[in-house]
């Protein structure tokens, strides 16, 4: 049945149309209610952060908890080298994997099957973390900024969701550009990329937020320490905090922190890295869902 212009909805249509947001009211208060309750204990003095009970607003402000982050001067070095492997990732990561996947959707080539199969082989077996230690070492990148980019210039994954948007563009605007002399690199830079940027922001957001997150490797690769990135300097303040939490001098307990515990750390922490990394989703919103439905239908 359908409504004509004007028409007042039927008990049944209100109902759910209530039920709907209702369900969206709570859904959203279930994902955001972490999040802001880590914000209220960060902001909470420590010793009486212990004692609970802390759910939408802080008991006692106190701004310890960052300032023990933040007098690490180190930090801003740390910062620094992350938002560098995120830039620098990201968008080497975008550029590699995208031309791949343009070179797996054109048709006039014979092994774009083949190179499919390849690269999806790499998602399921891999050689293991040591020998794949062996051979970063053996190429010169340990203790190097570019361990964090240049091993991650191809993935897998990514190159199969941006080929199946690639691969709905007209192919006659791919042949046009032949034709007028454009080569591929050329076609694909001027032709495949402006069209593809719904696909391109969404695979970008992902990326940021794996190269932001990223700590492990950064412990691996960097034994030196002077690469570490701004998660590898907060969880390193937090396993300290953590241990003069458990410290019997009563010297280490007398600091200029000795009301920051290890619970408004942890949220204090969690907030330093996630606000940052969470003002990139408003600016790719739109590509974003944009991006993963179109590259999923098929004509």
């Amino acid at each position: 049945m359908y409504y004509q212009a004007g028409m007042k909805k039927g008990f049944g249509s209100r109902s759910f149309d209530l039920f709907n947001i209702l369900f969206m009211l709570v859904f959203s208060f279930l994902v955001l209610y972490p999040f802001w309750n880590q914000l209220v204990y960060s902001f909470n003095d420590g010793n009486d952060a212990a004692r609970g009970g802390l759910y939408f607003w802080p008991r006692v402000i106190s701004f310890d908890a960052y300032g023990f982050l933040f007098s690490n001067q180190r930090l801003a070095k740390g910062a620094v080298v992350s938002i560098m492997r995120v830039v620098v990732g990201t968008t080497t990561c975008l550029f590699c994997t995208g031309l791949l996947a343009y070179i797996v959707t054109i048709r006039s080539f014979s092994g774009r099957r083949f190179m499919r199969i390849l690269f999806m082989i790499t998602m399921y077996i891999s050689g293991g973390l040591i020998p794949y230690y062996l051979l970063i070492s053996r190429i010169g990148l340990i203790n190097t900024f570019t361990v964090y980019w240049l091993p991650n210039l191809l993935n897998a994954y990514y190159m199969l969701l941006m080929a199946s948007f690639i691969q709905e563009l007209p192919e006659s605007l791919m042949e046009a550009a032949r034709i007028d002399g454009c080569t591929e690199l050329k076609t694909y830079r001027k032709i495949v990329v402006p069209m593809s940027m719904p696909v391109y922001a969404a695979v970008a957001v992902y990326l940021s937020v794996e190269h932001w997150n990223s700590w492990f490797d950064c412990m691996i690769y960097n034994p030196s320490g002077e690469w570490d990135t701004l998660q590898v300097f907060l969880r390193r303040m937090l396993l300290e905090r953590e241990a003069a939490a458990q410290a019997t001098d009563q010297i280490v307990r007398n600091t200029r922190f000795n009301k920051v515990t290890p619970l408004t750390i942890r949220a204090a922490t969690t907030m330093v890295v996630t606000i940052p990394i969470a003002v990139v989703y408003p600016f790719f919103q739109k590509y974003f869902v944009g991006g993963l439905t179109l590259g999923s239908v098929k004509g």
